[in-house]
């Protein structure tokens, strides 16, 4: 028995890097586990398989967390497979970066609906059956370039500060119904972008980080295993980095 034994959770963006690392883990410590994915379906088909290993239940869903209607549907069919929803992880997010004197209106707008708006969409309609079953966490993905920002990434850093700003509100408005919303600001974590890096630019990054390495997609894992079990039923409206002291 882990310690998610029992918990259904749903993931955004759950078939590659961080998202697909919070989706194993969650299974491995006995969650029943949603996530949704936008393109490759054989990847999506692949992380089922692997998280299936744990004998949990596992279902991908193909929808687009920026899309309203596409979100309501989403919870909906989540709800009405699995029986209810006690966690909500949105990590779908994308970066569009360039400096603002070179953005165009459509990198602004996609970075904004991707990694803001999904957030109120999927909150807004997950919030209906946790209100109804009086529990829920829900866990939103930001960044430590939301509390500190970074050149040539002033969308991303917007949408970012934006979820903690979100956070902390609905922490507010639904506590009393015991539904907790907190955040996690990731550091400089090892994903496919960064894999894309020269080794000089990884080092210049490291040298920055006082703990001396990048993060994994397991560390972020770990977070939200901490704020989605019951090990954080009084902890809400707080932001975790998962930096490696980079934003200390």
């Amino acid at each position: 028995m882990g310690i998610l034994s029992g918990k259904i959770v749903l993931v955004t963006g759950g078939s590659r890097g961080i998202g697909e690392a919070i989706v194993l883990k969650f299974a491995e410590l006995g969650a029943d586990v949603a996530f949704t994915y936008q393109s490759s379906e054989e990847k999506a088909n692949a992380v089922v398989a692997e998280a299936e290993k744990y004998g949990v239940r596992v279902k991908s869903y193909k929808s687009n967390a920026a899309d309203y209607n596409e979100a309501e549907t989403l919870i909906n069919d989540v709800v009405t497979y699995f029986g209810k929803l006690d966690v909500l992880i949105n990590n779908a997010g994308i970066t569009k970066d360039t400096l603002m004197l070179r953005m165009s209106e459509e990198q602004w707008d996609q970075v904004m609906e991707v990694n803001l708006k999904s957030v109120f969409n999927l909150t807004k309609h997950a919030l209906k059956p946790m209100m109804k079953q009086k529990a829920g966490s829900i866990i939103n993905m930001s960044s430590v370039v939301g509390v500190f920002g970074n050149a040539g990434q002033a969308n991303y850093a917007a949408s970012k500060a934006g979820i903690i700003g979100f956070t902390k509100s609905i922490a507010k408005e639904v506590g009393s119904r015991n539904i907790r919303c907190n955040a996690i600001a990731p550091g400089f974590i090892e994903t496919d972008m960064t894999h894309a890096l020269t080794e000089d630019q990884k080092k210049a990054y490291i040298d920055n980080i006082p703990l001396k390495r990048l993060g994994t997609g397991e560390d972020v894992a770990n977070a939200c295993v901490y704020l989605g079990s019951d090990m954080s039923t009084y902890v809400s409206g707080q932001v975790i980095s998962v930096c490696g002291a980079l934003n200390t």
